[in-house]
């Protein structure tokens, strides 16, 4: 391939002054060196051409004076596996796309290649580029294009406009394939004469999508037997037959004309569910017909294990066999009676086998033993045995022997010492908290009840003031409690940052038609969020439900938020932060498309897993299972992994809550609301200046007095909100008014340890609300300390049911 090579000319442009010949001839060593050193000589190429612009995920050729004749090639295979967006334009020396010029840009989503001399696509020009969707190839030279370019890709939008298509049988699946699309491109093919028309009305005799027919349409076999299949096809041109399949079992294939027959011989069990298809193939299309088998067999236990401890003990086992075998136990030749306390779970079932766990809730000595698993169906029985042990039987320990009368002695010392230990430290807690109570704690620590030990916001993270002095005040400060802050409204508080954006950020867009509305999932200010199924989105998938958010004010500020929106959620992409697929901008409404997390908002989920849940549940009466410890942890570490990766893109969030993370499959928690939470959680806000939403409460000192937002700041929201996660999901400082909240943290007042916070995480959280931003913990380390936490206490998930 001749990749074009920035700075080739100066070979033969003169030297500096008067270069001697050693100069050119250690020039030719080096350049000789690199080709041949070079692993593949393709790949030898400098980082970015001078007439292209890169980043790390976008290449942009525009210019028309320095062009290029053939895709960029960078340093290394990593750099262009990153690249998601190449745009090419004004290249008159562009003219082919060949079979490995972009072999390693592997994870290419966008390609445009427009206003050039492309005049040729070989059939495996994107061949390893099987995540592209987005193919602009406008205003070029294409006389005819071949479907079997694209056959094994998921494309959305290709655009063909401005190209000399002939109106030829090659280009009838172009109309077949985009249908009413190509008149909203407004394509044309030229005929013979030179006329010109629009692709839509092409019309050709000898000129159709082939069929293909596979008889039977089912088969039902024994194992061990033979079978035979027949495959006639039609079509004009006349098609080719193809069979694709993946057998274990012995076959042969006999083809006259258009009509194929494939015999299969002593079939396994292991080719059981396995897909056989044929299908007929010519210039215009494909069509294809296929089934899968059904093949007869008796169980075989592939696997039994011995018996794993985990939230319930499991004893798992693989077992094949069609139909599904029956499934016995027997504890040393007695039948097990399943009950609530030990049933068969199967876990997951392929394409012939069946995975589980015979699963014992709590098991004690009583359940030791032989387990014997028999699988039987209607074709014969397999049976295999594993032995369990779960707990020492009781009368094999002795009863603890009397401690010696000196370790008696010994033992009361001890207890007498640590009861006057105690008896000590609690007299100077009674001195120390008695004093500040007898002189008087001014403000709002008079309103606070200590009742809750589970959130009573007493806590002192600095006795520095730094309020605001009279003079430093502007008209709009307003006089809360006793002290002077200023609530300066601020129209961009809820707007996301410029720091992130990138200009050449490319939007994917759905088309309407891929998306199906299943229920409705929320309101809010801005219009509704719809539970959705989206087709042709993932390659690996033909439909996925997502989060539909509806935009209802369709006017020119708001289109121009939407479109910003967009471009933001575009450049973010974590694992801990919700995926945002694309818009569809097709007619009014405007949609933003995001993943689906099925559990909902955070906030409620919590309150649902805690104490309380009964008492927040609707006309619910069952208590649900209540978040452990560890879980929290687990929660907690990964939001702060999502809150690591925004500061590293430089993010400010401004409003780190629980009500803006949401909960997935597994305990998966993600950072990202869909603007619904300032509607449904109202309370959390507060107003000023007529329409600015303030969350107050989980801001600090320099955010509520100077509108000061930073990282450090969205450190101190996350420690808000490790103590939401810790207390189920309530709200900080709740026995307060909205101005008590205001003047407790300006005074340096913090949020008491809740009741089931360990010691490692409160004070954690007292590094998050130091009063100086400086002073408090980094998010690294934050994460690094949870993630530590979280590894030391194992998670069980099954909570999700």
């Amino acid at each position: 391939m001749s990749a074009w090579r920035p700075g080739s000319a100066a070979l033969s442009s003169p030297g500096r002054a008067s270069g001697s010949w050693r100069c050119w001839w250690w020039w030719w060593v080096v350049l000789i060196g690199v080709a041949v050193g070079s692993r593949d000589p393709w790949m030898s190429a400098e980082a970015c051409p001078p007439s292209c612009s890169c980043s790390s995920t976008r290449i942009s050729c525009v210019d028309p004076e320095r062009g290029i004749n053939a895709f960029p090639v960078l340093q290394s295979e990593a750099e262009m596996e990153n690249i998601t967006d190449i745009y090419i334009a004004n290249q008159s020396s562009f003219s082919s796309i060949n079979d490995k010029d972009l072999h390693y840009y592997k994870n290419l989503r966008n390609l445009t290649v427009t206003n050039s001399r492309l005049t040729y696509v070989s059939k495996l020009a994107f061949q390893n580029n099987l995540k592209l969707q987005y193919l602009n190839l406008k205003d070029n030279n294409l006389s005819s294009l071949s479907w079997r370019i694209f056959k094994h890709l998921n494309i959305s939008y290709l655009i063909l406009t401005g190209n000399p298509l002939h109106c030829s049988c090659e280009n009838m699946w172009i109309k077949l394939w985009l249908g009413e699309e190509a008149d909203t491109q407004e394509l044309r093919c030229i005929e013979d004469g030179g006329a010109r028309k629009l692709l839509s009305r092409l019309t050709l005799p000898n000129c159709e999508v082939p069929m293909a027919t596979l008889s039977p349409s089912k088969v039902v076999k024994m194992e061990g037997t033979q079978v035979e299949l027949s495959c006639t096809t039609s079509g004009v041109p006349s098609p080719e037959l193809i069979w694709n399949m993946a057998l274990v079992s012995n076959y042969e294939i006999v083809t006259s004309g258009q009509v194929s027959v494939l015999r299969l011989y002593n079939l396994s069990s292991l080719d059981h569910n396995s897909k056989i298809s044929c299908t007929a193939e010519n210039i215009v299309g494909e069509k294809e017909s296929s089934l899968l088998l059904d093949i007869l067999f008796p169980p075989k236990i592939t696997k039994l294990s011995d018996a794993i401890p985990d939230h319930h003990w499991c004893i798992p086992f693989s077992v094949s066999g069609n139909p599904e075998p029956h499934l016995q136990w027997f504890l040393d030749g007695e039948a097990v009676t399943e009950d609530v306390y030990i049933m068969t779970m199967i876990h997951d079932i392929t394409e012939r086998e069946y995975h589980g766990c015979l699963q014992l809730d709590s098991p004690t000595h009583l359940n030791n033993g032989r387990y014997t698993l028999l699988a039987k169906n209607q074709y014969g029985l397999d049976q295999k045995e594993v032995e369990a042990h779960f707990m020492r039987k009781p009368w094999n320990e002795g009863p603890p022997a009397d401690p010696p009368e000196d370790r008696v002695a010994v033992y009361v010392v001890v207890g007498i010492a640590a009861v006057a230990f105690t008896g000590f430290l609690l007299m100077l807690v009674i001195l120390k908290f008695g004093g500040n109570s007898k002189f008087g704690i001014k403000g709002p620590s008079s309103v606070i009840s200590n009742d809750d030990d589970s959130a009573s916001p007493l806590h002192h993270v600095s006795n520095g003031s730094n309020t605001p002095s009279s003079s430093e005040m502007g008209p709009d400060a307003v006089i809360i409690g006793m002290t002077k802050i200023p609530v300066i409204e601020n129209p961009q508080y809820f707007r996301s940052t410029n720091s992130l954006l990138k200009t050449d950020t490319f939007v994917q867009h759905i088309k309407r038609h891929n998306i199906v509305l299943k229920r409705e999932l929320g309101e809010g200010a801005f219009g509704k969020v719809f539970l959705a199924e989206c087709y042709n989105l993932s390659p690996d998938q033909e439909k996925i439900l997502v989060a539909v958010k509806t935009l209802k004010e369709a006017s020119e500020n708001a289109r121009k938020d939407f479109h910003r929106e967009a471009e933001l959620l575009t450049n973010l992409q974590h694992e801990h932060i919700v995926t945002f697929y694309g818009v569809c901008v097709e007619s009014d409404p405007l949609i933003m498309v995001f993943e689906y997390m099925k559990h909902g908002d955070l906030n409620k989920f919590l309150r649902a897993h805690g104490p309380d849940a009964v008492l927040m549940a609707e006309g619910q009466t069952t208590r649900p299972v209540e978040l452990t410890q560890s879980q929290m942890l687990h929660i907690a570490q990964q939001i702060a992994s999502g809150m690591v990766y925004l500061a590293s893109q430089h993010f400010v969030h401004r409003d780190l809550a629980t009500r803006n993370c949401l909960v997935g499959e597994n305990l998966l928690v993600k950072i990202g609301d869909f603007g619904m939470s300032r509607d449904v959680y109202s309370t959390d806000y507060y107003r000023v200046g007529g329409h600015t939403m303030l969350p107050i409460r989980w801001m600090p000192p320099e955010s509520i007095m100077y509108r000061k937002f930073t990282t450090e700041s969205d450190v101190w929201s996350l420690g808000v909100v490790l103590w939401e996660i810790f207390t189920y999901g309530k709200q900080p400082w709740y026995q307060l008014s909205n101005n008590e909240v205001i003047e407790c943290i300006t005074q340096g007042r913090v949020l008491q340890r809740p009741r089931t916070c360990p010691k490692e995480v409160y004070d954690l959280m007292l590094g998050c609300w130091q009063r100086e931003p400086h002073m408090r913990l980094n998010i690294k380390e934050i994460h690094g300390l949870l993630l530590n936490l979280a590894k030391a206490s194992p998670v069980y998930l099954d909570i999700l049911g």
